[in-house]
C-alpha cells in the first residue's frame, strides 16, 4: 500500500496497444484487470500472453491435470472476451516448470514483436516482501528480458525476422504488478466491476482465492482498491511499478 506521505503519479493516459504476460490463468485479472478494463474501453487493443496451462493449480484431487488445463483455458478465454481483450496467447507450458531458457524467451519475444504493444505488464520478479510463485518470478524475469533487450534487437532471434516475418519492436514502458513499492496510480473507480465480473470467470480458482468467511472476492478486491486509492480523489485504484524506456 503507497505511504501516505509518499504520493504516486496519476496516469491518465492510454496507450494504443498493451500487452499482459502473465503465467497462470487468473493472473491477469487479479494483476492488471482493473486497468485492462479501463484502456480497453478507452480504445487500447490489449493482447493476453499466458505462459502455462494452470494444471496443477487445484485442490481437487478428482481433476486430471489434462482436464483442470482444458477447464482453466476456457474459463480464461472466457474471462479475456469479456473484458473485450483482442489476441490471447497461449504458451502451454507446464505449471510450475517454467525456466528461464531461450525457448521461452523466443516465445516472448516473438508475441511482442507480433502485436507490438505500447505497454507490457506482468509480475514483478524482484519483489522480496512475502512469498511470490516461482512461476511469476520467472515469467517477469524473462519478459523483462524480452522488453529489453530481445525483442528490441534485429540480431536477436533473427529467425523471426528473416523466416518469420516480424520485425523488431521497442516496448515504451514495462509496468510491474505485485511490487514492494508502487510509483503510478491509476483509477479504475470506473472499470473495477467488470474485473471482479471477468475474474469470477476461473471458477475453478475461486475457493483458492483466500476470501475471508462472510466476504465475496468482489468485496475482497474492491476493499483493497480503495484503500489504494485513499487521498487521491477517487474511489478505487490500481498501482504499479513503472520503468519507462529512453527514445
Amino acid at each position: 500500500m503507497p505511504s501516505n506521505d509518499r504520493k504516486l503519479e496519476i496516469v491518465t493516459a492510454v496507450p494504443d496497444r498493451a500487452m499482459v504476460i502473465f503465467a497462470h490463468p487468473d493472473d491477469a485479472e487479479i494483476g492488471s484487470g482493473g486497468v485492462v478494463a479501463r484502456w480497453v474501453a478507452a480504445g487500447c487493443e490489449v493482447t493476453y500472453v499466458l505462459c502455462t496451462t494452470g494444471d496443477a493449480g487445484t485442490a481437487d484431487r478428482s481433476l486430471t491435470p489434462a482436464a483442470l488445463a482444458k477447464k482453466r483455458a476456457d474459463e480464461q478465454r472466457a474471462a479475456a472476451d469479456f473484458m473485450g481483450v483482442k489476441h490471447v496467447v497461449m504458451l502451454g507450458y507446464p505449471d510450475g516448470e517454467l525456466e528461464d531458457t531461450r525457448a521461452f524467451l523466443g516465445d516472448v519475444v516473438r508475441a511482442i514483436r507480433r502485436y507490438r504493444p505500447h505497454t507490457v505488464f506482468v509480475h514483478d520478479p524482484y519483489r522480496i516482501r512475502g512469498f511470490q510463485h516461482r512461476d511469476h518470478r520467472k515469467a517477469g524475469i524473462v519478459t523483462t528480458d524480452a522488453v529489453y533487450p530481445y525483442a528490441r534487437d534485429h540480431l536477436h532471434f533473427p529467425e523471426q525476422i528473416t523466416s518469420e516475418g516480424l520485425e523488431p519492436h521497442k516496448v515504451r514502458e514495462l509496468w510491474y504488478w505485485g511490487m514492494d513499492e508502487p510509483d503510478v496510480i491509476v483509477d479504475v473507480t470506473e472499470s473495477i466491476d467488470r474485473q471482479v465480473a471477468a475474474l469470477v470467470r476461473h471458477e475453478s480458482q475461486v475457493p483458492g482465492f483466500n476470501v475471508p468467511p462472510g466476504q465475496t472476492i468482489g468485496e475482497r478486491v474492491k476493499r483493497h482498491a480503495a484503500e489504494l486509492a485513499t487521498g487521491y480523489g477517487f474511489g478505487y485504484g490500481a498501482v504499479f511499478r513503472r520503468l519507462v524506456a529512453r527514445r
